[in-house]
């Protein structure tokens, strides 16, 4: 709740006062705690938990469970017109089996609820506090009354709060106020309460920093927020399906609507051609219609899918892509096209100097990244002494001076940088320095002579920063050391630094170390020069403006954050996949091309093309330049956005990386937006639909294997269920039509069940669930990579997946309907059984059809003796369903529920070579299949 009265019309002593916080320190630990523990979490109030009760009942709420309860009532009332001897055994089994396939649907909705919980731990919104006077990053849902926000660019702002102070700080709250221009903020105590819009002191729940800094003390958390009275008024909103989802539900009311139809013509002829003569046989027919209707339709599927997404999106995770949806796997699969970031993305995000130029000569420094591996060679040779080295030294010493940057080791050996990269990186250069006198360590000697005593910062005109240091080697003079853009540092030099000494600074050496500067820009490295000098005993410190002046040029590095190393390796693979890479920079234009062509974005020699550039194009034009142009260089947000309109009004399918606050509209335009963990802002992280925990362009590519492997497993499962069901509809069907033609007709003409309604639900029950989610956990079998990315618009189930999934239908319909024929007499032929023993064979072969069908519906194309042994998971549940099979035809309990007998170790033999035909039959299809096509073809 809001302290009272309105905090915006409060002083900030007034709002702290009642609020018990020190703005200097924030709130203790303790003291967070407790708050936490009083007020309750920060988080908008979420639709109240359904009870498992609830949860249970609602699996009960389906037509085809509905047909179920209709046919244990309908074996019920047959039990009692026939004098309720024995127990209702049918009706017994159909209400037992209905339960479990609840409790089993339950199951699998708990397990993709919990999944989809994690990821949505994993991506929650995160925010810096004030705490024990340490600024730390907390989960946004544990901020209380009281903290102190600490803001910066690109923070979601966790919670309300009245503003300590700002410094340029801009939120946007259209969220919240619908105002789409960004709102300058301030921390001014209004005069009167006003309206949300201009309540310019306070920052709010749901809003995000656009620009500028700040500190504000949290006033209102969770449903207390101005957010959560908005939600308060609202109806909890349903989570729109996925288009997958669509298509499933689609797929699965056109299966029932059809096949109920049939049942009911098959019902309506049998009771016309053959009748019913007692109540028995008019049970018999009814349970007939009912048995295929029920074995239509996979009722499980939409809860397999679920789970096999949420396990699929949990394993992406533990491959650092966070995908904060489900439904964006699908998409993410369908990529054409990845815009990447260069910083950090493609490169290491590790400013390494590579080249020192100085007076006598250059300096190649070995080793990249942050940790201070390496050496300065000249000619192959490591520097010792001599001119070169004093240079060096020179330039190092002084850039690590004019410095505000950190660097330290950390326990586990490696290397952690505080501050700005290019900073770092002279830290880093000057460990590679060989060991001072007597042995101490460049920076070591560094820190032990220099004490800064002052600073005059960087600024965009200026182009360079300067500090100034006492020096107690040298009497405590001081000394100014510069660094900054070549051009800008040079005019300010009248001296070079050559060995030890100072000299003058001629026209000619002026033109050679501008040359060096060039040569340095020409190989895609950025420059920055040092230069310093000693201040007289005239000069005052405090008199900034007219210190810079008089310098002595020590040299200029070049740096370049190095590519990463699996990025080319990762561009190759993107491409085999038929997805397009472009890099997107505000780099220079040579440092983009030269690393766009070392990890083999664009060829040698291949230039960007900048924002400047592409602000001349019109439209058309425009578009042309986003279809051929692989390389952009010096471009604002609002470019990235119109190169993501025009690929996508070409027909792509973009995933777009970012990690600015202005980089969030791109993100949430691209068909996937994607965030970096790392370095990425909140407001980036909350418009992205995929974030990257290692900021690694290798792990889009890895994530976009996953989602279509993911895929794949859908297919998969799709295959496999609408197949092993196809062939339970075709049997009873069949077993119908042609009951003359195989025996299964009395002696009286009447029509006798292939299979009994029990049997049926049975087969759902162990061949749905298990095998199906077993085979959800494939690992990749086809080369998903070497096929081009799939269209959104294309049909999961497509015109091959129905004709294969036909055929296996039929070839299951055949074999078990020929496995009632062997063993009845009469029909083609000829057996001595009874129908008991013939049924019992029959439902057998169905069974063990559909555990071989397992194997089959890995993959269209590759044979299924191909990575037979790579899903344990999937040959465990083979085996536990066979074991089940074994169970119900050989325990005496088993066979008075579903009316088996047990089979013989010969009759066993024929179910199992029968129900192989299957797999034979599938292996024989998919040879013509990879025969005919060319084995660059599109494989599923």
């Amino acid at each position: 709740m809001h302290p009272a009265p309105d905090p915006s019309i409060l002083t900030t002593e007034e709002v702290a006062r009642l609020l018990d916080t020190d703005v200097d320190d924030g709130l203790t630990a303790a003291a967070a705690a407790e708050r936490l523990a009083r007020d309750g979490r920060n988080e908008l109030r979420a639709a109240p938990r359904i009870p498992t009760w609830r949860r249970l009942l609602g699996q009960l709420r389906d037509p085809l469970i509905y047909l179920l309860f209709a046919a244990a009532g309908i074996s019920l009332l047959a039990w009692m017109a026939e004098g309720m001897e024995g127990a209702p055994i049918d009706a017994l089994v159909i209400t037992g089996i209905i339960l479990i396939n609840a409790l089993l649907g339950h199951a699998q909705e708990a397990k993709a609820e919990n999944a989809v919980a994690a990821l949505a731990k994993m991506t929650a919104a995160t925010a810096s506090v004030l705490r024990d006077g340490q600024v730390q990053r907390i989960p946004a849902a544990e901020l209380v009354r009281g903290d102190i926000l600490v803001l910066g660019e690109g923070d979601a702002v966790g919670a309300d709060a009245r503003l300590l102070r700002a410094s340029a700080l801009k939120a946007r709250e259209a969220a919240l106020t619908g105002e789409s221009h960004a709102v300058l903020k301030e921390a001014a105590t209004l005069g009167e309460p006003l309206p949300l819009a201009d309540r310019t002191n306070m920052v709010f729940k749901g809003t995000a920093i656009v620009e500028g800094t700040g500190h504000a003390i949290v006033t209102a958390t969770g449903m207390g927020t101005e957010m959560g009275m908005i939600a308060g008024m609202l109806d909890s909103a349903r989570e729109e399906s996925t288009p997958l989802q669509k298509e499933i539900g689609r797929v699965g009311r056109m299966l029932g609507l059809a096949v109920i139809a049939i049942a009911a013509i098959v019902v309506a002829a049998t009771f016309a051609v053959h009748g019913a003569r007692n109540a028995s046989d008019a049970i018999n027919i009814l349970l007939l219609g009912v048995s295929l209707a029920v074995a239509a339709v996979p009722e499980g599927l939409p809860a397999i899918l679920s789970v096999v997404l949420a396990l699929g999106v949990q394993r992406m995770a533990r491959h650092q892509a966070v995908v904060k949806k489900l439904s964006s796997v699908e998409t993410l699969g369908s990529a054409s096209v990845i815009a990447s970031d260069k910083t950090g993305t493609l490169t290491r995000s590790e400013m390494t100097i590579q080249r020192i130029a100085t007076f006598s000569g250059q300096v190649h420094a070995s080793g990249v990244g942050y940790a201070p591996s390496g050496r300065l060679e000249h000619e192959g040779a490591e520097l010792s002494g001599g001119a070169l080295l004093a240079e060096s030294a020179a330039v190092l010493l002084g850039g690590s001076l004019a410095n505000n940057a950190g660097l330290r080791r950390l326990d586990d050996g490696s290397w952690e940088i505080q501050g700005d990269p290019t900073e770092a990186a002279f830290l880093v250069a000057e460990r590679k320095l060989p060991a001072w006198r007597g042995g101490v360590p460049a920076c070591e000697y560094r820190l032990r002579r220099f004490e800064r005593i002052g600073e005059i910062p960087f600024s965009s005109e200026r182009k360079m920063m300067s500090t100034l240091e006492i020096d107690h080697e040298r009497n405590d003079t001081i000394l100014l050391v510069a660094k900054g853009a070549p051009d800008t540092l040079l005019e300010r030099c009248d001296r070079v630094q050559k060995g030890s000494d100072a000299v003058p600074l001629d026209d000619a050496t002026r033109r050679r170390i501008l040359a060096d500067v060039d040569a340095l820009s020409d190989a895609a490295l950025r420059t920055l020069s040092v230069a310093y000098r000693e201040l007289e005993p005239g000069e005052h410190p405090e008199d900034a403006a007219n210190l810079e002046k008089n310098l002595v040029f020590a040299g200029t590095v070049g740096m370049m954050d190095p590519p990463r190393e699996e990025a080319a390796a990762a561009i190759g693979e993107a491409r085999r996949a038929g997805i397009r890479v472009i890099m997107i920079t505000g780099d220079h234009p040579r440092t983009a091309a030269r690393v766009a062509a070392d990890l083999g974005i664009a060829p040698a020699g291949a230039r960007a093309l900048t924002g400047a550039e592409l602000d001349t194009l019109s439209e058309p034009a425009f578009r042309e330049a986003v279809r051929q142009s692989a390389v952009y260089a010096r471009v604002a947000p609002a470019h990235k956005l119109r190169i993501v309109d025009a690929l996508q009004a070409d027909g792509c399918i973009v995933a777009m990386t970012g990690d600015g606050v202005n980089d969030a509209p791109a993100l949430k335009a691209a068909d996937i937006g994607i965030a970096m963990g790392v370095n990425g802002t909140e407001v980036t992280k909350e418009a992205a639909k995929m974030i990257l925990a290692d900021d690694n362009f290798a792990t889009i590519v890895h994530a976009v294997r996953e989602g279509r492997g993911i895929f794949d497993n859908i297919r998969k499962c799709l295959r496999y269920l609408l197949s092993s069901n196809m062939g339970e509809v075709l049997t009873i069907f069949l077993g119908v039509v042609l009951a003359g033609t195989i025996g299964l007709t009395t002696a009286s003409g009447a029509v006798v069940l292939p299979l009994l309604a029990t049997q049926i639900l049975w087969v759902n029950l162990i061949t749905d669930s298990g095998p199906a989610l077993a085979m959800g956990m494939d690992p990749e079998i086809d080369d998903v990579m070497a096929r081009r990315p799939r269209p959104l618009h294309e049909r999961v189930i497509d015109a091959r997946m129905w004709a294969g999934v036909l055929g296996t239908g039929m070839t299951m319909a055949a074999v078990t309907l020929l496995t009632l024929d062997m063993h009845l007499p009469g029909g083609l032929v000829e057996g001595d059984e009874d129908i008991a023993t013939a049924r019992s064979a029959a439902f057998t072969t169905l069974v063990l059809a559909q555990l071989f069908n397992c194997l089959n519906a890995r993959s269209e194309t590759l044979s299924a003796f191909r990575h037979l042994s790579v899903n344990p998971w999937l040959w465990a549940a083979i085996g536990i369903s066979a074991l089940a099979q074994i169970a119900v035809v050989n325990a005496d309990f088993l066979n008075v529920a579903f009316g088996t007998v047990p089979l013989e170790a010969a009759q066993w033999l024929w179910c199992v070579a029968l129900a192989s035909v299957v797999l034979w039959a599938a292996e024989l299809r998919k040879l013509a299949v990879r025969r005919l096509r060319p084995a660059s073809a599109d494989r599923r």
